[in-house]
């Protein structure tokens, strides 16, 4: 499940409906500059993070 905010897009990811949301989001202007994940103990990944940029309207 996606979750987004004005700021933020997160939550346990589906690689199927994060590609979708993905191609969803380019196609409303927004372009995908980074993606990083944040690690907790031992190396291990909770979250990644996506960077989104559109030009100002």
């Amino acid at each position: 499940m996606l979750e987004a905010s004005r700021w933020f897009l997160g939550g346990k990811i589906d690689g199927n409906l994060f590609n979708d949301h993905l191609n969803k989001l380019g196609e409303e202007g927004w372009e995908l500059i980074s993606t990083f994940d944040t690690n907790f103990a031992h190396g291990g990944t909770r979250d990644v993070v996506a960077v989104f940029k559109r030009p100002a309207a």
